[in-house]
């Protein structure tokens, strides 16, 4: 795992507290609101990052479906 911007902390610890209090990750809309990000491309920007850096991985192609690693 690389290091992470400020950004990508955020995305993850908004991940995190959803799955706590959700069981299930949350939607790009979601974390937009939660982080402060308008725009969806932003937020899946900052998800395939994490994702190429091996700190969540998905099943499919559904961002809920995406998982801590």
């Amino acid at each position: 795992m690389g290091h992470l911007t400020v950004r990508q902390e955020q995305v993850l610890a908004c991940i995190r507290e959803w799955i706590y209090e959700h069981g299930e990750g949350p939607t790009v809309r979601e974390i937009g609101h939660r982080v402060g990000l308008s725009s969806t491309s932003s937020v899946q920007y900052q998800l395939k990052r994490l994702e190429q850096q091996g700190v969540i991985s998905r099943s499919g192609s559904r961002w809920r479906s995406y998982r801590l690693t």
